[in-house]
């Protein structure tokens, strides 16, 4: 019986100093560096902005916080990395649409789990697409080029990066919502659909802005409408598909900062602050801006929202376009 009631003290010693060590290692965090893993190329939008958001904050936290590019498998290689990572507080991850919502919509082989392997932090920005199309076909509006769409069905095209990209499927969504029936051209470069879209060739795209700016200025091609809930700074001027006439039309590459499941939540909090403070600095903003991305910090809470959404939306998307999971 003493020796019983010894372990049982013992236990509860040990148990209660674990967790006292557990709160004070989250009250002193961070002591050490921190990775933050990118699962696209160095030189990549999502490689750019990752370098930035570090640099803020680790100047806001105290530690160095260093990049680890792990690209592979359209972002999955490094999110599997962040999702099997020990949720000590020194490992985070860059989360994305394509890594988050659209890649369960289309992997039968996921190697993670976004929700139930990932412990949200914040928003960092999202990326709405511009939807152009060729001068020639004298459609100015969105409004003109679906009506022209229902005077033409399946006589009209547009491009995208390939079947299941971003590009492709906010092409459906939008095809969907305005009862149109268009055809969806693949390629393998942005630039040669580009080229084909001012020369007549393609009639529409839904393109990402910093590229393609220049070419609506000139004139080359016709900008009708932007893709996320509210008008990007660099197309204040243009209208968004959704005030178009099409309410809740919503696609857009997002980014975010996520970390492993288990990450204890007085850090993931603190992250959270660091965040949001380093993304109201107006330099960061103008940097994200060069970038084709708005500024949109939120709590974890929004966050884990907004992929659940997404995943439940593009899995109906990807279903209407017969695209099977591989």
């Amino acid at each position: 019986m003493i020796r019983l009631c010894a372990v049982m003290l013992a236990f509860i010693f040990t148990t209660g100093n674990a967790g006292a060590q557990t709160a004070n290692s989250a009250a002193d965090w961070p002591i050490r560096p921190i990775k933050l893993v990118v699962p696209f190329p160095a030189g990549s939008s999502t490689d750019v902005i990752g370098r930035i958001l570090a640099q803020s904050l680790a100047a806001r936290l105290g530690q160095p916080v260093v990049i680890e590019n792990r690209a592979g498998g359209s972002g999955m290689l490094g999110s599997e990395m962040v999702a099997h990572a020990r949720p000590d507080g020194y490992t985070f991850g860059i989360a994305t649409t394509s890594t988050h919502a659209l890649a369960p919509s289309l992997s039968v082989k996921l190697a993670y789990d976004p929700l139930g392997d990932f412990a949200p932090v914040s928003m960092i920005g999202d990326s709405p697409y511009v939807m152009v199309t060729s001068p020639q076909l004298g459609t100015a509006s969105v409004q003109a080029f679906v009506a022209l769409a229902k005077a033409k069905p399946g006589k009209l095209t547009f491009g995208s990066a390939g079947p299941g990209s971003l590009a492709h499927l906010a092409g459906v969504l939008f095809a969907n919502m305005a009862g149109i029936e268009i055809v969806h051209v693949p390629y393998k470069s942005s630039g040669q659909s580009a080229t084909d879209l001012m020369s007549g060739r393609l009639d529409m795209q839904f393109a990402t802005i910093p590229p393609t700016l220049p070419l609506i200025q000139s004139g080359q091609l016709q900008a009708l409408g932007t893709t996320g809930e509210k008008r990007p700074s660099a197309l204040a001027g243009l209208p968004t598909i959704a005030e178009s006439g099409y309410a809740g039309y919503d696609a857009v590459l997002w980014m975010a900062l996520v970390a492993p499941a288990a990450t204890p939540q007085p850090i993931v909090a603190k992250l959270n602050a660091a965040v949001r403070q380093s993304l109201e600095d107006p330099e960061i903003r103008a940097a994200l801006i060069i970038q084709g991305f708005e500024a949109a910090p939120g709590t974890p809470e929004a966050l884990r929202a907004r992929i659940t959404a997404d995943i439940k939306k593009w899995r109906a998307v990807v279903a209407k376009a017969g695209i099977q999971p591989e």
